[in-house]
């Protein structure tokens, strides 16, 4: 077997981990602000660990310390968001409106970097909208979780585009650890209007010995290993392929998600019609993205 073919292997293995994220929340039993409390804890207590054995700088500067915390104020409140969508619908739910990231990733990074929006891009869209449109009108009683799906969504699009930014300046476990201690900082401060928006009690936050199991491999293995495997990977693999294989997560995550709870992620014909046409528009994108590239590029030789 070839490097590249070893690296597209372990990158399809990434993605499902990566899938597996929300039916890990499921089967954790404390709430879902509490999840990412104790994950962005033994994420940042692993990285500490690494960058010290690593003997890597911690020194970023204030300024850009006072960034990376900030994006990692943002991850923390997407994390939450998605385990309390999961919590509130079904995984299938949740990760169906995760798949709308590249949708406002289109949109969003265009305003945050001053170029055009793409007329294929926005065309791409207009068929996210009409597929939310059709899971909206069938699973009406999944509305909540829906909602918190895609705007965790949305927060993931933007943390991405500024991580972007981030990483041809700094290394990127440095980066890492600095976001999860954002993330950990927003979990601890967002834990007073969660308990007032669902009614919960502090015992909720309180892990069994099977949630501590499960919380050491969303954090270890979901977190900081598939973070690292993604950047080896990323060497290897162009960008168009990782990008194009990544959005095979909520494909892969639905499946998971029916093998492990059966009837209970069973949905209605009309919310399968809607996610597959979120997800071709998904797949599609960088395929479409990768072809204007090229045209682009040839009528720029030819002038």
């Amino acid at each position: 077997m070839t490097i590249e073919a070893k690296n597209y292997l372990q990158l399809h293995f990434i993605v499902l981990i990566w899938g597996l994220t929300a039916i890990l929340g499921l089967l954790i039993n404390i709430s879902a602000v509490a999840v990412v409390f104790y994950r962005t804890l033994f994420a940042t207590v692993t990285l500490l660990f690494i960058l010290y054995f690593w003997k890597l700088s911690f020194k970023v500067g204030f300024k850009e310390f006072l960034k990376i915390l900030g994006v990692g104020l943002i991850i923390g409140l997407h994390w939450i968001l998605f385990f309390a969508a999961a919590r509130v619908s079904s995984a299938s739910v949740c990760l169906v409106g995760i798949a709308t990231c590249s949708f406002w990733t289109s949109l969003i990074e265009p305003l945050m970097s001053s170029r055009k929006i793409k007329i294929y891009e926005l065309a791409l869209g207009i068929l996210v909208v009409m597929g939310l449109y059709i899971i909206f009108s069938v699973e009406f009683q999944y509305l909540e979780g829906l909602i918190m799906a895609i705007i965790s969504a949305i927060l993931a699009s933007v943390f991405t585009v500024l991580n972007g930014k981030l990483t041809h300046h700094h290394n990127h476990y440095v980066i890492t650890f600095y976001e999860m201690m954002g993330a950990l900082i927003g979990s601890i401060i967002l834990i007073p209007l969660y308990l007032s928006y669902f009614n919960s009690e502090i015992v909720d936050f309180i892990p069994n010995q099977w949630d501590w199991f499960y919380l050491i491999i969303l954090a270890v293995i979901c977190t900081v290993l598939a973070f690292s495997m993604s950047v080896k990977v990323q060497k290897v693999l162009s960008a168009f392929v990782v990008n194009l294989t990544v959005n095979l997560e909520p494909i892969y995550g639905i499946i998971l998600a029916f093998l492990i709870f059966g009837e209970e992620e069973k949905m209605s014909f009309g919310f399968y019609v809607g996610t597959s046409i979120i997800l071709l528009s998904v797949l599609c994108y960088p395929i479409v993205n990768r072809v204007m590239k090229r045209r682009a590029l040839q009528s720029d030789i030819l002038r």
